[in-house]
């Protein structure tokens, strides 16, 4: 929990940071961009949760050459995957800007702040493998501290770059590409250190192309069910930008609270996913019951303790995020939906570590799939008339139908023992 909420404690501190200055617009520019990102890095996120889920099972069995080989492949994997993201980002750019439709200036930003932050590529999904691993290897202080050392170097050179240099956006992003390669070279330390001893990089750890193309292909479903989250995500701030640079600006900071639930509560998930994978690959399903069970349980707590926090003291944070009179006023409108989505989201957040686990990911991707073209779409269309309610009333409906479909697979798969047989 703690290596993920200071995640986003970052896009607490660009909010705030550029939520001072005299206008929304480079509020504006950030939320486009940073949600431009998600997309892009998270269509890869199968390189953080797919290398828990297979080192978890191979931590279960103590099969240390598959950890190992697991590792370096997927590192291998998440460079390529980043260089050529390089190559190609000037398309890639331009066509989602041009999918969001923001207005003029904040497009010109927004693309300003891209431009810059997609070198950070490499070094961001190389993070994913290397926190993927060692969570699923059960060392997850080593992910807590890559982080925040990282991340407390972003927040500094945030407020370096912006508040003392003037450089808007601008420094944003370049405070947030060297963090990335901050946390990378930490979390290749904190691997060294785990490899056994007498451990050389011996020819059969890079193994042969066919294994790496095993590895996309058994983590494809993730990557499809994740580019379903993110396009709802990219259409959600899509939508809010046709509203108006104001109810842009509004949602940004709303959005940083419903990443800072995400991540919080993903917390339980992540162990969910370590020590479920662990169960499946030992074959003990006593343990796979008291892990799911605990993890329900603190889940439970952990959304009511959000909701709480949020009733209490919504108002308040969202002063401390922005000085702009109008975008303060616009973002209380909509505060009481935020209230909503802890205990709307926290089963699936719980659900999706006990899929990943086990590796039964076409159901991730299938539910994702039902709840944003059968649920989310359809309540967004139906509920146009309501503006920005509409669209956060379909994103507290795409929630509940995750948790619903997923919990139904999750009783099917125990009634009938699926969980430890062959897919």
């Amino acid at each position: 929990m703690l290596t993920n909420l200071t995640v986003p404690l970052l896009g607490l501190v660009d909010t705030a940071v550029l939520g001072h200055l005299d206008t929304p617009e480079y509020l504006g520019a950030v939320a486009v961009g940073a949600n431009l990102f998600s997309i892009l890095y998270w269509t890869f996120g199968f390189m953080r949760m797919g290398t828990t889920g297979l080192a978890a099972q191979a931590w279960g069995k103590r099969d240390e050459f598959a950890q190992i080989a697991l590792l370096l492949r997927s590192v291998l994997l998440a460079i390529g995957i980043g260089l050529l993201l390089i190559l190609f980002h000037q398309p890639l750019i331009k066509l989602g800007l041009t999918l969001m439709n923001p207005s003029e200036r904040v497009a010109a930003l927004a693309a300003e702040y891209a431009s810059i932050r997609i070198w950070s590529a490499p070094a961001v999904l190389c993070q994913y493998t290397l926190v993927g691993w060692l969570i699923g290897t059960q060392y997850a202080r080593g992910p807590m501290v890559m982080l925040i050392v990282a991340n407390g170097l972003n927040i500094f050179l945030d407020v370096l770059f912006v508040t003392g240099f003037g450089w808007n956006s601008r420094g944003v992003a370049m405070a947030t590409v060297m963090a990335e390669y901050s946390a990378a070279a930490i979390g290749f330390y904190m691997v060294l250190k785990r490899m056994p001893d007498g451990q050389g990089f011996e020819r059969a750890l890079f193994g042969q192309v066919q294994d790496y193309l095993r590895i996309l292909q058994v983590n494809r479903y993730i990557m499809v069910r994740t580019v379903a989250l993110l396009l709802v995500l990219a259409f959600f701030t899509a939508q809010g930008a046709r509203q108006g640079d104001t109810i842009l600006a509004a949602n940004a900071v709303l959005i940083t609270f419903l990443l800072i639930i995400s991540n919080g509560l993903d917390g339980f998930a992540n162990a969910a996913e370590a020590l479920i994978g662990e169960a499946v690959g030992s074959d003990s399903r006593h343990q796979f019951r008291k892990v799911f069970k605990v993890a329900f349980r603190w889940s439970l707590w952990g959304s009511v303790l959000f909701t709480v926090a949020f009733v209490l003291g919504g108002r308040f944070l969202i002063g401390l995020l922005t000085g702009i009179e109008e975008v303060r006023t616009t973002a209380w409108d909509y505060l009481p939906w935020l209230w909503m989505l802890p205990l709307a989201s926290v089963w699936g957040f719980l659900l999706d570590g006990v899929f990943i686990g086990a590796t039964r990911t076409r159901d991730m991707q299938n539910t994702m799939l039902f709840s944003a073209l059968a649920v989310f779409l359809p309540a967004w269309w139906l509920t146009t008339g309501w503006g920005n309610h509409g669209l956060w009333f379909s994103l507290i409906c795409l929630m509940l139908a995750r948790a619903i479909s997923m919990g139904w697979l999750f009783v099917s798969h125990s009634r009938h023992d699926r969980w430890f047989s062959e897919q």
